[in-house]
């Protein structure tokens, strides 16, 4: 959860180090002259860290700095667990076509993506479950073989097939 900045009349610093809308310094003044100037220009006065001393203040929009946090703190998640990406097997898939899978699968870990592994079920596909949980499997097993992996989400039955979710170890 993003935790919110304070803002305007919260802020209880003495005196603060101010940067304007457009990055510029204004130098350390008192709250109340800080205040002031950020209402002449009809933005708000946000504290951007509390750890320096004086804290640091800055001129801006606060709908518009908390879209940017929310923004930044969505890009820095996906970044760390990855994209997630798809890789489709097929019912009858030859064991060419399936290393093949293997290597584009490898691929996208080694970037630091995840991989979602699906197997679509078709007609009198669907009561041989067994057989494509075999070729998933046989999947796993030859990625295994090249680098270290972790399921994530385990083989789900959905009503179009069977999906795993795989990422790197």
């Amino acid at each position: 959860m993003l935790k919110r900045p304070l803002v305007n009349n919260q802020i209880r610093a003495p005196q603060v180090r101010i940067i304007d809308e457009t990055g510029k310094q204004l130098g350390i003044i008192n709250l109340e002259e800080a205040l002031r100037t950020a209402r002449e220009r009809n933005l708000d006065l946000i504290q951007v860290t509390e750890k320096a001393t004086p804290a640091v203040c800055k001129i801006m929009d606060y709908g518009k700095y908390l879209y940017s946090l929310h923004k930044r703190e969505k890009a820095a998640k996906i970044k760390r667990t990855g994209e997630l990406k798809g890789i489709r097997l097929g019912f009858n898939i030859s064991l060419h076509d399936l290393e093949t899978r293997v290597n584009l699968a490898e691929k996208f870990l080694k970037k630091g993506d995840r991989v979602r592994v699906e197997l679509p079920l078709r007609g009198r596909e669907k009561g041989l479950q067994d057989f494509a949980k075999g070729k998933i499997n046989q999947f796993l097993e030859i990625l295994e073989k090249r680098m270290p992996i972790k399921v994530e989400g385990e083989l789900k039955k959905e009503s179009r097939g069977l999906t795993m979710i795989v990422s790197k170890a």
